[in-house]
């Protein structure tokens, strides 16, 4: 099969797990398990395809596969573990209120067969990665897996430190400004932005330049619709201190604070 036939049952992949999830959803009334999934959806769609496409290059095959599972896994275990025992998401839960009675079909458009469109737009490097057919890695994969390896330490220490942050009671109230968070706002956004622009590096490596559609639009919605912009709008308004550690520190590129004023 070639590529727009494999991508096509990617797209059914994304359909199928949204769905179910959805019914699950209606079931728990929590449209929150949708943000479990995101991470392992993408690690799903990785082995379809892997599956789907006896030709390419083993070696660059199988690097992207574990690494998509490593990042894919980890972060839906930890979502997973975040999210026990806690009651739907503050976003989800405003929207449920907002739409009332029609909220059981409307969360199916708004949420999951949204967010399983653009898991399926945003998995196409996983795809070119897996049908390109330039022989052995190259120096561009190396490059990759090191742009992989900085995405994954800023998102995976940032997700840890943040959790030890909040597990310590006198923390309440406080700004985690140490840590990889002394040099970026979001180190979790940045590492998982960086870790796609690797997959991305990947499938040029095997000649899939035309994807560059995928890492561009995950930054988008890290930097602009989930990410950076909606969680910042709150912060700013109920968290004492943020203000002043905005004004000193990257939001989203590690980079040295500044000085602040007293």
């Amino acid at each position: 099969m070639g590529f727009l036939e494999v991508y096509a049952l990617g797209g059914l992949t994304c359909f199928l797990l949204m769905t179910a999830l959805w019914l699950v959803s209606l079931r728990l009334k929590n449209a929150s398990i949708v943000d479990i999934f995101w991470g392992a959806g993408f690690v799903l769609c990785n082995w379809v395809y892997l599956a789907l496409t006896p030709d390419g290059t083993p070696e660059r095959k199988w690097l992207a596969a574990v690494l998509v599972t490593v990042w894919g896994l980890r972060l839906s275990g930890y979502i997973l573990w975040r999210n026990a025992g806690k009651a739907e998401d503050f976003r989800y839960r405003k929207w449920r209120e907002e739409n009332g009675a029609a909220w059981w079909w409307k969360s199916y458009l708004r949420v999951f067969l949204l967010q399983g469109l653009l898991m399926w737009l945003i998995s196409a490097p996983l795809l070119a990665n897996q049908i390109g057919r330039k022989p052995g890695l190259i120096w561009l994969d190396y490059v990759a897996v090191a742009v992989w390896a900085i995405g994954f330490f800023f998102e995976a220490v940032g997700d840890l430190q943040m959790a030890r942050f909040r597990a310590n009671s006198a923390n309440k109230g406080k700004v985690l400004d140490h840590g990889v968070w002394h040099y970026t706002r979001h180190p979790n956004y940045f590492g998982d932005s960086t870790q796609w622009w690797g997959y991305y590096l990947l499938a040029l490596a095997a000649g899939g330049w035309w994807t560059l559609w995928a890492p561009l639009m995950m930054t988008g919605l890290l930097l602009r619709v989930s990410g950076v912009t909606l969680l910042e709008r709150s912060l700013k308004e109920t968290k004492p201190g943020y203000k002043e550690y905005v004004e000193s520190t990257s939001a989203f590129i590690p980079w040295f604070p500044k000085k602040r004023h007293t």
